[in-house]
């Protein structure tokens, strides 16, 4: 297999384990020079075939000037012209779905099987958690691997789903969903409203998704619950504060006690910009640092 070494298509083919040999010198820029020089090859090859990596630029002049070359050849060579293309991203997506649906389909993996929305969660609680903890780590390669997890989960869930009596829905339900909130929560980007900054953005997510919302009966509904406790307050805090009601976060701190006292500190670091659940997480790995540097003997 030949082909130019700097051309994106020949550094996917060596990507992919194929071992790509440059052409020799003026070779790749004179089309009926590059014919002769594959031509050759091909008869050197016998019943091999001789592969050209195309050049980005579709090689002008090339197909002309290889079928001047093989007319003059007694029994010329079968040539034949593959056009490739680059998977788009996110087409590994569609991988992923195949992936889930033949190990839940009859056949498949047994304890994939029998798996149900519920049995799920706590997979997905924690893989969450594997994904905090990689992102906070820096490490990309963690990274990569954690959020593969996160999305295994989601995969799942969205391949259950598939199998509901009555309400069915699948991974494609999921991101038409998600893309049409985009779409709408981004007017900015796809429509004509004007927000040229962060703020404004953020200022004009928070009046959609208010508006998306209008059945909400009080500014804390549909926090999870599960949510850690800072997490939580921090949400908390923030909601009732857009909604104008810090009359009530300011009543619960004046009630005292160790969780008055604690839900003063998430406002008051909210009120820094510093995310309390991520403060605490970062002093809690410096201090497990500590402790495994004192137990190094």
């Amino acid at each position: 297999m030949w082909g130019v070494p700097d051309e994106p298509q020949t550094a996917a083919v060596v990507e992919a384990g194929i071992p790509v040999e440059a052409p020799e010198d003026g070779a790749a820029v004179d089309p009926a020079v590059l014919a002769r020089a594959l031509v050759g090859l091909t008869e050197a090859a016998g019943e091999s075939p001789v592969v050209w990596v195309g050049s980005s630029d579709g090689d002008p002049g090339l197909s002309e000037a290889i079928a001047v070359e093989v007319t003059r050849l007694p029994d010329p060579p079968d040539v034949e012209l593959l056009i490739g293309s680059f998977d788009v991203p996110g087409a590994r997506l569609l991988d992923v779905v195949a992936v889930m649906d033949r190990l839940r389909s009859p056949g498949g993996c047994p304890w994939d099987a029998e798996q149900t929305h519920a049995s799920l969660v706590p997979y997905l609680l924690e893989e969450a958690h594997e994904a905090i903890e990689a992102i906070e780590s820096g490490d990309p390669a963690h990274m990569q691997e954690e959020l593969g997890d996160l999305l295994l989960q989601i995969a799942f869930q969205a391949r259950v789903a598939q199998e509901h009596p009555s309400q069915p829905f699948d991974i494609d339900d999921v991101a038409g969903d998600l893309v049409d909130k985009l779409v709408r929560r981004h007017p900015h980007v796809f429509a004509d409203v004007e927000a040229d900054t962060p703020d404004a953005v953020a200022a004009n997510w928070e009046t959609i998704k208010s508006q998306e919302k209008l059945h909400r009966t009080h500014p804390v509904e549909g926090v999870p619950v599960s949510l850690p406790a800072l997490a939580r307050a921090e949400k908390y805090v923030g909601r009732l504060d857009k909604a104008g009601r810090s009359d009530l976060v300011d009543a619960a701190v004046a009630a005292g006690g160790l969780g008055g006292r604690l839900l003063e500190l998430v406002g008051a670091a909210r009120a820094d910009g510093v995310d309390a659940e991520a403060a605490l997480r970062e002093t809690l790995r410096a201090l497990a640092a500590a402790s495994e540097d004192s137990a190094t003997p």
